[in-house]
């Protein structure tokens, strides 16, 4: 049964991550009439496993199995997978934007002046990580301390929460713009699915979503979805709006990790230093994970042995750039790893037990390839044009999906600068 309550907005958000948040507000800040629907809640962070694992854990909603049987995790939540990320900042590559004729360094500057990201001072950089810093640094590699979303005077010490939802305010999230975007006289309703787009004649007109147990209609001259590199192109699909493939990108990471006898810690921020080689498409950090965690992983590939080294276990993160394939139907998901994907990974693991190696750490093993970053399914120049519209007069997508070739990097802060070049365009 539809209940069509006449609502009518200028603009409907789908989606309240990193996207949905930032052209949400700006366009409210105009004085459009916003509508967000988020299909997570918007209960406060807690900090806990148990709140994480409500976010991104559930199967089907916030987790899924490949068919060569890795993980694949996203946020649903309000803000997304922003709630749950490492809050890296890492800038958009102008070149690769530039061959699609999009510039993104205008809304990079105003996001900079406005967020001020930048590296962790030197007391809120763990052990941990300072100890994989000096040990790659003495290899003759280039690490160095990697731009955070975090609010340095409100983080502390010993604190590993970044992964299961900061509760303290201390990292940014998207949440931080929904505030804003409210404030400025969006409307938010959480726990709302969408199901589809409506749109006639070639032109976007609103979305049909369940709601407490109700399907309702709300109507917009002008369309936005924004729920991630999974739900966006499902729903184009759903829609009758699919888009030629589903070709995508997942970045794809496996953690090195070895212990060390002289350390005691396991609670720091997580991807405080790294190492980017854009070239071989590997990116390489530091990688302190919370205890249950690092526990689910050892058990993962059989290291029971190492259940209770937790404090004294280095990890380092490899990253890479894997190359667009798979697709992404109604009910699952498919992306392996190609062989040049395994290559990069080959490599980038050499590297992590170079530098673990030289710690003089022992018991060094690895985990399986797990994502978190599903992207490019709906790109630029395929599903969407460089004004992130579809073919569909007035529907756009903002969000991870429309990043038009593989990618390898936290992609957070290049969806908000998308976000903001959309609301520009739009207004």
């Amino acid at each position: 049964m539809t209940q069509n309550q006449n609502q009518h907005y200028d603009v409907i958000v789908v989606g309240s991550g990193p996207g949905g948040a930032t052209v949400a507000r700006d366009l409210a800040r105009q004085g459009k009439r916003v509508l967000i629907l988020e299909w997570g809640n918007g209960k406060a962070l807690t900090g806990t496993l148990q709140h994480m694992a409500q976010i991104a854990a559930i199967p089907g909603r916030g987790a899924f199995i490949n068919r060569d049987m890795s993980l694949l995790v996203q946020g649903v939540t309000t803000g997304g997978s922003s709630a749950i990320n490492f809050a890296t900042a890492m800038p958009p590559p102008p070149a690769l934007f530039a061959r699609y004729g999009i510039e993104l360094q205008p809304a990079l500057a105003e996001l900079k002046q406005e967020l001020h990201f930048a590296p962790l001072p030197d007391h809120l950089i763990g052990p941990m990580a300072t100890r994989i810093m000096q040990s790659a640094s003495a290899l003759g590699l280039g690490w160095q301390k990697l731009d955070k979303l975090i609010r340095a005077d409100q983080c502390r010490t010993g604190c590993w929460r970044c992964l299961y939802g900061c509760p303290f305010g201390a990292k940014w999230t998207a949440r931080d713009f929904i505030d804003d975007a409210v404030k400025a006289g969006t409307q938010l309703i959480t726990s709302a699915k969408v199901s589809r787009v409506l749109h006639h004649d070639g032109r976007a007109s609103g979305v049909l979503y369940q709601h407490q147990g109700i399907t309702k209609e709300a109507r917009a001259n002008t369309v936005i979805l924004a729920g991630g590199g999974i739900a966006s192109p499902r729903l184009l699909a759903a829609s009758g709006i699919a888009s030629s493939s589903t070709k995508h990108f997942s970045d794809p990471v496996i953690a090195v990790m070895g212990s060390v006898d002289d350390m005691d810690g396991g609670a720091e921020v997580p991807m405080a230093a790294g190492l980017h080689l854009d070239s071989d498409g590997i990116t390489l950090s530091d990688l302190t994970l919370p205890t249950a965690m690092y526990r689910a992983f050892a058990t993962q590939v059989g290291r029971l042995d190492r259940w209770f080294a937790h404090s004294r276990t280095l990890s380092i993160m490899v990253k890479i750039r894997d190359e667009l394939g798979g697709n992404i139907g109604p009910y699952w998901i498919n992306k392996g790893l190609a062989p040049t994907d395994k290559l990069k990974f080959k490599q980038g693991i050499t590297l992590a037990r170079d530098i673990l190696q030289h710690t003089q750490a022992k018991s060094i093993f690895q985990t399986w390839h797990f994502a978190a970053h599903p992207g490019g399914s709906v790109r630029i120049g395929d599903g969407v044009d460089n004004n992130l519209q579809t073919k569909i007069h007035q529907l756009y997508v903002c969000d991870a999906s429309v990043i038009p070739e593989a990618w390898g990097l936290p992609p957070s802060l290049t969806i908000m600068c998308l976000a903001k070049r959309l609301a520009g365009h739009l207004s």
